[in-house]
């Protein structure tokens, strides 16, 4: 009996030690000090104003919705989706974690309201929802996403999900750099109605108004609103850039503190993208840094 107990537990520690190496791959964080990399880009022109390790790559967290938000305004602006239109919530949706907007199966909710939820709340669930709604599940969303990136060129980019939550087990991470969320924001900024979503600072989902009709919403009897707020710290009164007017932001444990962000002054549109900074007071410090010098030498750069 001893001799079985010896060797049940020999194979109890090996199958431990044997999965430790994988779980510390999950919760152990990649970002760095002050970044994974970064990049400054004149918007109107694609020209590099700074870079920094931009073709490092790391993992986007929920700077990934650009991509997500780019591919639906597409289908807007092609006519193939309307603001109006209906979604209605799947049970995989209303149970997806992380920062959400609580969805419930028993609603309906308008792809512009949802799209806020996206935006501005980072919602997971409004993500899933609409992935669902136009491409009828959200890995097949994940491929339309995918198609995308290869098609502007985001060489090292790779996605795996609609919102850039951590992957469950047997699912792959979201890969990016900084250079390719550059080239997916400048992309963004073809399409001057997404603004609306990126610059808005907050605003209330769910809102309980009268509405009739066809496109009316259906919540979930007694449902409240919710307040949302921005997580882009250039949106908010007390830390706002002059004409920033987006994008997003994303952290996870492993993956950091990242953000892609734009202003506009006069006629010149910069963006930034910082990439995994360790910590969200690095993140931000070199993001209003760059955004500041970039103007700077736009405007020594000026005839």
């Amino acid at each position: 009996m001893d001799n079985l107990m010896r060797k049940l537990l020999c194979l109890i520690a090996a199958i431990a030690c044997a999965a430790t190496p994988s779980l510390l791959a999950q919760t152990k964080t990649i970002a760095k000090n002050p970044y994974i990399g970064a990049i400054a880009l004149d918007a109107n022109t694609g020209k590099v104003l700074f870079e920094d390790k931009a073709d490092i790559p790391g993992y986007p967290a929920s700077t990934l919705k650009l991509m997500t938000l780019l591919v639906i305004q597409e289908k807007i602006d092609a006519g193939e989706l309307k603001l109006t239109d209906l979604v209605r919530v799947s049970v995989k949706a209303s149970k997806t974690g992380g920062s959400q907007v609580w969805l419930d199966p028993r609603e309906k909710i308008r792809v512009e309201d949802l799209l806020y939820a996206l935006m501005i709340k980072s919602a997971n669930d409004a993500a899933v929802a609409l992935a669902e709604h136009i491409a009828g599940s959200a890995e097949a969303f994940v491929a339309l996403m995918n198609a995308k990136a290869a098609k502007l060129g985001m060489d090292n980019t790779r996605f795996a999900s609609v919102h850039g939550l951590p992957p469950s087990a047997g699912q792959k991470h979201d890969v990016t750099t900084a250079r390719d969320m550059g080239i997916l924001c400048r992309e963004l900024c073809k399409h001057p109605a997404a603004f609306a979503y990126t610059s808005t600072p907050a605003r209330q989902f769910r809102a309980l108004v009268d509405a009739t009709g066809e496109n009316a919403p259906v919540y979930v009897p007694n449902a409240k609103p919710v307040d949302m707020t921005t997580h882009n710290p250039f949106l908010k009164p007390a830390t706002k850039i002059e004409g920033c007017d987006g994008f997003k932001t994303g952290w996870t444990v492993v993956a950091g503190y990242s953000i892609a962000t734009t202003c506009k002054r006069a006629n010149r549109r910069v963006i930034v993208v910082v990439l995994g900074s360790d910590t969200l007071a690095a993140r931000d410090t070199k993001a209003r840094e760059l955004l500041e010098q970039a103007f700077a030498n736009l405007a020594q750069a000026a005839p």
